[in-house]
């Protein structure tokens, strides 16, 4: 049995309010359209038509190796995309699943249940269908000894046909053969002056073929259509990420207030706390404590590591590492095993080695920190002289007294020291103590003068 699939995402989503095309709008990491596709790729499918239009380019570009695109211009409704999107595949399937590009919440099993539920029953066409307290606005299923025998819109169903609480997903699986048959025949005599994939159906069930359904879980059949609705879409796939990562052994706090992406991996163990976002590339492994108030993208967080009200960018976080609280690691910065960036450190394009730490109170940019160095208070690391970036080199066991400012580049050898308040602006040889500071003054009777002058000047 061969199976294509036609995916319809050439719309523009006018009720989004944005340039940009509806299927690409993201929720949870993905696109809609992403979401999609992974639930079509079990299906193994011969061949995937997709169907573009607004933002052709650009929707193309997310598409997996193997799926064509093809464009519908003009847009004249959801049966001229279906036709359209047969013009993708290049023979006639046995089955043809038809899926809007729109639908972030339909699932893989459906999906193959559909194909299954109209292989057994030989049906033309089955229609996947949702059952609605509220069915306002949503194609009717109407049945007749359990067949499908017409999909009626709101406005043309009789007030008994808009008691019908099962409505239509708009996702089909169809017999290849009859599809190409009906979708030909269609007419756009309706006052949009469009062709409609549900005329299919009536078409079908005319030539006397029967169309079975199959009732899925009504937020499958949920499509985006608005920013509300895609906020409430990010939602629901965002608690089925928690479950899964809950399910596998991740501790979470409050699933309710933790945010973590499709592409997001969590080892088990690992413990998220409430108020956590990890997007992008970000991989948690067993162990590690994240949260609360952790944003990390792009990033790693090593085996038993700590990470507590911090950004991460592009960062690396060693096992048993420590971040935070109020820590920004930027693209970059590499912490090793042990080491620990703390309070109000800001790190850039740098390594901090092995058991060395930057308590606090710091920005180190472009440097390499060797093993078990400490960094005082309120170091910065000089990196930029109004037109080029420089490096500063740390070596293992340094001591960098507090307010050292490290004008790069500039080295400080192994076991070396500097001396509080120092500007440090030649390399330190090992083992040395770099000290710049002027000698203090003390002024005596400071303040009595001080107030004598007060006084004079109000006189």
């Amino acid at each position: 049995m061969s199976v294509g699939a036609i995916v319809l995402a050439a719309g523009r989503g006018t009720r989004m309010r944005s340039d940009k095309a509806k299927v690409l709008q993201v929720a949870a990491g993905r696109t809609l359209l992403e979401w999609v596709l992974e639930a079509v790729s079990p299906l193994d499918a011969d061949e995937v038509s997709v169907v573009v239009g607004f933002d052709a380019e650009e929707v193309t570009a997310v598409l997996p190796d193997g799926a064509v695109a093809v464009v519908q211009d003009p847009q004249n409704g959801t049966g001229h995309a279906a036709l359209v999107g047969l013009g993708g595949i290049s023979k006639t399937h046995d089955t043809v699943v038809v899926v809007p590009g729109d639908m972030p919440l339909i699932r893989a099993e459906s999906l193959g249940a559909l194909v299954a539920e109209r292989q057994r029953s030989e049906a033309a066409a089955t229609v996947l269908t949702v059952e609605l307290e509220n069915p306002y606005g949503y194609g009717r299923i109407v049945r007749s000894g359990g067949a499908v025998t017409a999909i009626v819109e709101e406005r043309d169903g009789t007030q008994e046909e808009r008691m019908i609480c099962e409505v239509n997903t708009s996702v089909y699986a169809f017999d290849g053969g009859l599809l190409a048959d009906a979708l030909a025949r269609i007419a756009n005599d309706n006052d949009q002056g469009e062709y409609y994939l549900t005329d299919v159906i009536g078409i079908l069930v005319r030539d006397g073929h029967s169309v079975s359904a199959l009732l899925t879980d009504e937020e499958e059949g949920f499509g985006v259509n608005s920013q509300a609705q895609l906020a409430e879409a990010s939602a629901v796939l965002r608690s089925r990420i928690n479950a899964e990562l809950l399910d596998s052994g991740v501790w979470m706090l409050d699933p309710t207030r933790v945010y973590i992406d499709a592409d997001v991996t969590v080892a088990p163990g690992a413990k998220i706390y409430p108020d956590t976002y990890l997007t992008g590339d970000t991989t948690v492994a067993a162990g590690a404590c994240v949260g609360p108030s952790v944003q990390a993208h792009d990033s790693t967080i090593g085996e038993d590591a700590t990470v507590v009200n911090a950004v991460l960018s592009g960062a690396v976080v060693g096992a048993n590492a420590s971040v935070g609280p109020f820590a920004y690691l930027r693209p970059g910065a590499v912490l090793a095993a042990g080491a620990k960036a703390g309070t109000y450190v800001e790190i850039k394009n740098s390594e901090v080695g092995e058991g060395s730490k930057v308590p606090h109170l710091s920005y180190i940019g472009d440097t390499t920190i060797g093993k078990r160095a400490n960094i005082g208070a309120g170091t910065i690391t000089v990196n930029y002289d109004g037109y080029d970036k420089h490096r500063t080199i740390i070596g293992d066991r340094a001591k960098i007294g507090s307010d050292t400012m490290l004008v790069a580049p500039v080295t400080i050898g192994d076991d070396a020291s500097t001396g509080a308040g120092s500007v440090i602006t030649q390399d330190v040889p090992d083992g040395a103590l770099g000290v710049e500071r002027a000698v203090q003054k003390n002024i005596p009777d400071y303040a009595e003068r001080r107030r004598t002058r007060a006084n004079e000047e109000s006189d």
